[in-house]
């Protein structure tokens, strides 16, 4: 969720070099960066574990980089720790406001104050405004107007062919009341892929993924699934950004589809649009949907029990059909 503001104020600020520490693996995710973003892999398990790790970190990179400011958009332990330590050393820093209060009274079991909060974007854009860095909403794709190349994933699945519909389906996430029952997805898939010039692929990654998938590709011999292997960032997101329509829960799947300016079918349970978790731009599309329930939001990321027995009722009760529709709408 942090690249579209990224690429944003790098590019409105080609004087500045920036400096994106993260995950060694999510450095893949950022393809086509601005020429003034340097990518930088924390290894938070090993070298860098621990405040002396994030101490050896920021002293390997002042060894190379004159850093002026320590822009904090991650809001936990470790980046407060780097935080602390970057006002020691003099560097001016900035911090995200993560709104943990707010999102506490929207997901209350009773008296819950319902409203729409800031977009975790804006907080990240609002951390940059604070350094002198102001910037405004441009992005649209990692691939700029245009798609990633096709001979990226040509080993995945052969060339689109003229007049063909494909459509993503990611019916995972990373908890319980983020997921759509199997089911019912399957309905979706099954009614879909029967559309004639529609190509489906199925979206994930890990066993349990791949089993479900294999099953259904029992039913229906055309699915394409991409658990069979991992295939990177580079490769998936080429082939995402040729998608015509992604249906997605409230997961990575919706960011990814977003972040390559695929329009997204979102289905949301346990959490809500009103969080400020929704897909780069995707929000005012209205595709998200949802069931208006009193008990929605009951939780910021989807991790905590259902107060209805752990049925759900908030997923279970949006129709296949309505989903299947939204789809059409799109690839129309």
């Amino acid at each position: 969720m942090v690249l579209p503001v990224l690429y944003d104020v790098c590019r409105q600020h080609p004087d500045v070099t920036f400096l994106f520490a993260t995950r060694p693996s999510m450095t893949h995710m950022a393809v086509n960066p601005p020429s003034n973003l340097v990518l930088l892999g924390v290894d938070v398990h090993g070298e860098h574990k621990g405040l002396r790790g994030m101490l050896r970190f920021l002293h390997q990179v002042r060894d190379r980089y004159p850093i002026d400011a320590f822009a904090d958009l991650h809001g936990v332990i470790r980046s407060h720790w780097m935080a602390l330590l970057c006002r020691l050393h003099g560097i001016a820093v900035a911090q995200i406001d993560k709104g943990r209060r707010e999102k506490a009274k929207l997901t209350a079991a009773s008296s819950k104050d319902f409203h729409p909060l800031t977009p975790s974007t804006e907080r990240y854009r609002k951390v940059f405004t604070s350094l002198g860095l102001p910037s405004e909403a441009h992005f649209v794709s990692l691939f700029g107007d245009g798609r990633g190349d096709a001979a990226a994933f040509d080993a995945v699945t052969g060339p689109k062919k003229g007049g063909e519909r494909w459509v993503g389906i990611a019916p995972f996430a990373a908890h319980r009341g983020k997921i759509y029952p199997l089911d019912k997805m399957w309905r979706v898939v099954e009614q879909l892929s029967s559309i004639k010039g529609v190509k489906v692929f199925l979206l994930g990654a890990g066993k349990d993924e791949k089993r479900v998938f294999d099953l259904w590709r029992e039913k229906a011999s055309q699915l394409v699934s991409l658990a069979d292997k991992r295939h990177g960032f580079p490769v998936e997101l080429a082939l995402l950004s040729h998608m015509d329509a992604v249906v997605s829960m409230d997961s990575a799947n919706m960011h990814l589809a977003s972040l390559v300016g695929v329009p997204v079918v979102s289905v949301w349970g346990a959490t809500h649009p009103f969080c400020g978790f929704s897909g780069w731009r995707q929000s005012e599309l209205g595709r998200e949907l949802q069931l208006s329930l009193d008990c929605r939001p009951c939780s910021v990321f989807g991790n905590k029990p259902c107060h209805n027995g752990g049925e759900y009722p908030c997923l279970a009760g949006i129709s296949p059909d309505v989903i299947v529709k939204a789809v059409k709408d799109i690839i129309s």
